[in-house]
């Protein structure tokens, strides 16, 4: 179900806003905006995650905007407030979830606020691969690119003449045929979030929305303290079952069942800093409305291939505006797809300056650090 009402502003920081803005591309985009007082200050586009919304970026915008920066961050297609893209169903069309889409779905936000060139875009999770997008297809447009959490080590490569046709991102039908044997019998979860039943089992889990997202937060954040990354030698199942459940799940579970062993006690929850009930009440009213479909969608987009051709056009190509990747220390989203990181920072991005690693912060960095996610931000972006 739509729902075309801003946020009240009791629940934004102050001085950030909540409005609509139509991106001549379909969608009426639900917006939060700060540092649009000033006319023509440099804009800065912030690009969330699943199962995130644009309110996760809530405590890192008025600190860029006290930078000087006209800040943004919409509520991605298939995410939030953002009409026109719903209701979504398993069985609709997936042609509005190209990544080319996901690119032309924020130009055309940023030419609606009166921009033809922005100082950075910013992307978290998949947002980092859009943001990504961004800066390979359209640099004359985002000035400087910023990956949180998920690395990108390029645009697929094109297939060997006669070879299977199979994605160089994440090859998970091959990879789940290994890891449905191992003696600990797993599955991706890529694969899982890419079945029909995904969306309802979040939807209608046992635990209610609320509670499954307390815990998924909790399972990927540094407070879960068996978060502790390293990296993996290769793309095997071997390898791959070292990695979290919230990634390499247990074969006959689903994602509610998995994150519901870790739930945090009353007394934790109470004193968690970075995500406060009244905040998590925010996405779960969020995600109550629209389920979980539009977000998985895009998961989809990738275990199925079917926008691959498109991005073939690309392939091989580099990305060569400033750039720099940004995470937690006790994020195993840097090394969930091994040698990622280091291909993209050594082939990929040939002007990459910074790459940090945040201590006390898992994968949701800007959440759980937000001034220390912003230092970083604005050492980057004032670099010359």
């Amino acid at each position: 179900m739509t729902l075309k009402i801003p946020y009240d502003s009791s629940i934004l920081p102050c001085n950030v806003r909540s409005r609509f803005v139509d991106n001549s591309n379909g969608l009426e985009m639900h917006i939060l905006e700060t540092g649009y007082e000033t006319f023509g200050r440099p804009a800065l586009l912030l690009l969330h995650g699943f199962p995130e919304i644009a309110f996760s970026w809530r405590n890192v915008m008025p600190l860029l905007a006290d930078s000087g920066y006209h800040v943004i961050a919409p509520d991605l297609r298939g995410y939030g407030r953002t009409i026109g893209w719903g209701p979504v169903s398993f069985d609709d069309d997936l042609g509005p979830f190209t990544i080319f889409n996901a690119v032309r779905d924020a130009i055309g936000l940023i030419n609606a606020l009166g921009y033809d060139r922005i100082a950075g875009v910013v992307g978290h999770d998949y947002g980092a691969s859009i943001a990504a997008w961004c800066a390979l297809i359209r640099p004359d447009i985002f000035s400087r690119c910023v990956l949180m959490s998920a690395p990108f080590d390029g645009a697929p490569k094109l297939p060997e003449p006669g070879a299977a046709y199979e994605s160089g991102l994440l090859k998970t039908s091959h990879i789940d045929e290994q890891l449905r044997i191992l003696k600990r019998p797993r599955k991706h979860y890529y694969t899982y979030y890419s079945t029909r039943q995904a969306n309802e089992d979040m939807s209608g889990c046992d635990q209610g929305i609320h509670d499954f997202l307390r815990a998924y937060f909790h399972h990927k954040s540094a407070d879960w303290k068996e978060n502790k990354p390293f990296r993996l030698n290769a793309w095997t199942a071997t390898e791959l079952e070292k990695l979290p459940t919230y990634y390499i799940m247990e074969l006959h579970e689903t994602m509610p069942e998995t994150v519901a062993k870790v739930m945090p006690s009353d007394v934790d929850i109470q004193n968690n800093h970075w995500l406060t009930e009244d905040e998590l009440a925010v996405y779960t009213k969020e995600y109550i409305r629209n389920g979980f479909q539009g977000g998985l969608n895009w998961y989809r987009r990738s275990t199925t291939h079917f926008d691959q051709k498109q991005l073939h056009l690309f392939s091989g190509k580099t990305i060569d505006i400033p750039s720099c990747f940004i995470s937690g220390a006790s994020d195993w989203g840097v090394f969930q797809r091994p040698g990622a990181a280091e291909r993209m920072n050594g082939n990929v991005f040939t002007d990459m300056r910074l790459f940090e690693l945040i201590a006390d912060a898992g994968h949701w960095v800007q959440q759980e650090q937000p001034e220390k996610t912003c230092e970083s931000l604005l050492n980057f972006l004032q670099m010359s």
